[in-house]
């Protein structure tokens, strides 16, 4: 039972990191029918980032753990945002009359410079998160010792679907969003400026991305500039798991990938970690190619 604990808590603190990166993807698909493949490489900036922020200023010995950890977020997520949307501007909208492979080329180009331009910047070694950044304290849940970290990072997580949950569908710019992905001809007819949404788009996904890359960061302690690739696969996974364009979905399917992977490295064995979520990819697909909760389609009349 301890080990079952240990390893769900795992799973969803894990499964968060997934579902911040799939709603980049999915926010990105439901609006423009396009998958960023450079949405990875962002959640890798986001992880250096958060790196040299700390290493530079160190924020948390500043204004204390709560409220250093709090600038250093939005810091990481505004930073992102911005490159994300300056990706958007130079890689994305002079191609949006374009055939799609176009479109797809310049994702893939994009992806091949953010790698490179980190790699470049910090170097091909793996670089280590300053250490107790984070009290390294735990909390007994159900009898088990449960890391605090562990706990943090699957709040913050939650408390930024919900936030991202409550923006879309309560506000007038979610709404705006929301009409885009279903016809963005109609939506320009209704009076709604069609390229601000998608640059709205392109601000919320990468800084999601950026937050869950620190979260890796301060989680794992380490990172690479390869790792947007690994992760990126597993969020676009969880995506399709939920529903493509899905938001719910992507939230869902983010949580559920994390919780298997975490139960299936503890029970069968941790050599089969990326081949689960894959296989999971593989079975969604043959079973209920539409994910879990179906990918969001408007009947038009």
């Amino acid at each position: 039972m301890e080990q079952f604990l240990q390893q769900f808590t795992n799973g969803l603190a894990i499964g968060g990191i997934y579902a911040l990166i799939a709603l980049g993807y999915t926010m990105v698909y439901g609006v423009m029918k396009l998958i960023n493949f450079a949405h990875g490489d962002l959640f890798t900036l986001g992880a250096y980032l958060g790196m040299t922020i700390l290493t530079s200023i160190a924020l948390h010995n500043i204004f204390g753990v709560f409220i250093g950890i709090t600038v250093l977020a939005l810091l990481v997520m505004g930073l992102t945002a911005f490159v994300g949307a300056a990706l958007e501007r130079t890689a994305y909208r002079p191609l949006r009359n374009s055939p799609r492979l176009s479109v797809v080329v310049s994702a893939l180009g994009a992806s091949i410079v953010l790698q490179n331009a980190i790699m470049l910047v910090y170097g091909a070694r793996l670089l280590v998160y300053p250490q107790h950044v984070l009290p390294n304290t735990t909390i007994a849940l159900f009898g088990v010792s449960i890391p605090l970290m562990r706990i943090v990072l699957f709040m913050i997580s939650v408390v930024l679907m919900v936030a991202l949950y409550l923006f879309i569908q309560k506000t007038k710019f979610g709404t705006a969003i929301r009409a885009a992905a279903i016809d963005q001809g109609a939506a320009r007819l209704m009076g709604i400026d069609v390229d601000r949404v998608i640059l709205i788009v392109f601000l919320i996904g990468p800084a999601l991305g950026g937050m869950a890359g620190l979260m890796v960061g301060l989680y794992y302690g380490q990172v690479n500039f390869t790792m947007g690739w690994v992760y990126g696969l597993k969020a676009f996974t969880a995506a399709i798991l939920g529903g493509i364009g899905n938001i719910p979905g992507a939230m869902l399917g983010g949580l559920l990938l994390g919780v298997i992977e975490a139960l299936g490295s503890a029970y069968i064995s941790i050599a089969w970690k990326d081949a689960i979520a894959f296989l999971v990819l593989i079975v969604i697909l043959i079973v209920r190619p539409t994910g879990l909760l179906g990918e969001r389609v408007a009947e038009k009349v």
